[in-house]
């Protein structure tokens, strides 16, 4: 149960959110779209891996599923990357360049000034560019936002993974705005 009443109690995670917020909604879902959907030299699966590795730094058990199951969408892998990326990626192949990104990500998330000259260079050294830099500071600080907004409000957090994983494949191949817009349009009708 979260802790203030939402318009639709059924709605899990940030999409209860979304829902009770219709003001703040779009930007929202925007500004994920922007960041992890839209074009970029990071793939798809890439930055979704960062998201759902803030996520699950932050403790998020919503986001980080939720993103994990979008990133196993893209990349066409198993179930099993869920666990890895909480792991740091052991058993999932990734390039150099993102491992330095997500030690970037993972310095975000703990406080943008543990960001280092060291880290970026490091970053440069594989191959990163600096928008892919600047997007992966984004990525992660935005999911620290999101991260928070979902679990400082407690919304429900379902453990059903079958639930992450059709709602991660129709965002890999709808998108944030579109999926969201889904989910209220139902709620509405019921």
């Amino acid at each position: 149960m979260a802790h203030i009443k939402l318009n639709n109690e059924n709605l899990p995670g940030i999409v209860g959110l979304l829902d009770y917020s219709p003001a703040t909604a779009l930007p929202l879902t925007d500004l994920a779209n922007a960041l992890l959907k839209e074009d970029s030299t990071l793939t798809k699966a890439e930055r979704e891996i960062i998201a759902a590795s803030v996520s699950w730094w932050n403790g998020c058990h919503f986001c980080h599923t939720s993103h994990a199951a979008v990133a196993m969408a893209h990349a066409v892998a198993d179930i099993s990357i869920i666990d890895d990326i909480k792991n740091g990626l052991p058993e999932t192949e990734v390039s150099p360049k993102l491992r330095a990104l997500l030690d970037i990500a993972h310095h975000v998330q703990q406080s943008g000034k543990k960001v280092t000259p060291e880290d970026i260079r490091a970053a440069r050294e594989t191959g990163a560019t600096d928008k892919e830099i600047h997007d992966t500071v984004l990525i992660a600080a935005a999911f620290c936002m999101y991260n928070r907004y979902v679990d400082g409000l407690g919304t429900d957090q379902p453990d059903d993974e079958a639930l992450y994983r059709e709602r991660g494949r129709r965002v890999a191949r709808d998108g944030y705005v579109a999926v969201s817009e889904e989910y209220l349009a139902s709620a509405a009708t019921n």
